[in-house]
């Protein structure tokens, strides 16, 4: 897709890109949700059936390929469990505010690409 490909030189990103669009990959994974999910508070996240805040929310799964070529899916985390990932979190979870995410419209909405900071 044109999008991506256009999103990834932005990045600046040279590896292998892949996408699941057109397909039901993310919601085999259990990471997007349809609106009557999201009305009726309803989706399958995290091992369970919760309120979900959007169509798409994070999760993280890994897979391995054998000698054969066949891919096993080993693991997969959600919401807390992604926080080993994001190191900031390590350390703005030890100051006064913490996260202060609690007025903003999801979490992580203070997170911003790197092209997008101002240069002041």
């Amino acid at each position: 897709r044109p999008q991506l490909a256009a999103y990834q030189e932005r990045m600046g990103w040279t590896f292998k890109w892949l996408s699941s669009y057109d397909n039901d990959f993310n919601r085999d994974y259990h990471v997007s949700f349809t609106e009557d999910e999201i009305e009726n508070e309803n989706g399958y996240l995290n091992y369970r059936k919760q309120k979900v805040a959007r169509e798409e929310m994070a999760g993280l799964s890994v897979f391995a390929k054998d000698d054969n070529g066949d891919v096993y899916h080993s693991y997969s985390t959600y919401l807390r469990g992604l926080d080993m990932i994001n190191g900031a979190y390590h350390l703005l979870d030890r100051v006064p505010k913490g996260r202060d995410e609690d007025s903003l419209p999801w979490n992580q909405a203070w997170l911003k690409r790197h092209d997008e900071y101002d240069a002041n």
